[in-house]
């Protein structure tokens, strides 16, 4: 999250507890990845809460080196991979599937290729107008950018369950609202509006238990 440690810390807490219960709410294996992830967005808003902690301190010593690199990782690598195979994995609809499936290819992708980018080019962050400010090198371009938003926020929006649906809205707009308010730290804040559409996972397994409740009742 881009405003503080403590933001970022209280934000993480409260996602982490999240994906905790979605995880007891799972009642099928293939539904578990989805649950996770909830847990995975507390893990980056860790990372970026011990960045505000670091710069300061040591802008470039090498535990910020190593915090900058492992949230980019997130955001960029694991985050276009991770997001379609989620959604893809309980989604029960083949047309709908093989969709989900271009979007991982596409993931995949975007995800090799920023992680090639950022082992053979330079990066950093600093703290900047009260955000975290990721640069990178080579800038991404508009078409890897496009890429990315394909493999992170269309598979939610493609899914069967119209509470997954709800969570790409929320992470669409989130996405427009970072990019139009916050295009410097675009990074940090459009990932604390995917951490806080966590809350839409812990509804959409909370309905799912209920519905499996209801049918070993009949």
């Amino acid at each position: 999250m881009c405003f503080s440690a403590t933001a970022s810390f209280v934000t993480a807490g409260l996602t982490g507890s999240i994906g905790i219960v979605s995880l007891v709410r799972v009642t099928e294996p293939r539904q578990l990845a989805l649950a996770a992830t909830p847990l995975f967005f507390a893990s980056q808003q860790c990372v970026e809460g011990l960045l505000w902690l670091n710069l300061p301190v040591a802008p470039d010593g090498p535990g910020s080196a190593g915090l900058t690199l492992l949230f980019l990782v997130f955001a960029q690598v694991f985050w276009p991979v991770y997001a379609p195979f989620a959604v893809l994995l309980p989604e029960p609809n083949k047309r709908r599937r093989r969709v989900l499936l271009g979007c991982l290819a596409i993931g995949s992708g975007v995800g090799g290729w920023c992680l090639w980018s950022l082992l053979s080019h330079a990066h950093g962050a600093v703290i900047r107008d009260g955000h975290v400010v990721y640069v990178t090198e080579p800038r991404h371009s508009d078409g890897l950018a496009l890429a990315y938003l394909a493999a992170t926020c269309l598979p939610p929006l493609l899914s069967s369950w119209r509470t997954v649906a709800a969570l790409g809205v929320i992470v669409l707009v989130g996405c427009v609202v970072a990019y139009e308010l916050y295009w410097q730290a675009f990074a940090s804040v459009w990932c604390f509006f995917a951490a806080a559409a966590s809350a839409v996972i812990l509804g959409h397994f909370e309905q799912s238990r209920w519905r499996h409740f209801r049918a070993a009742q009949v």
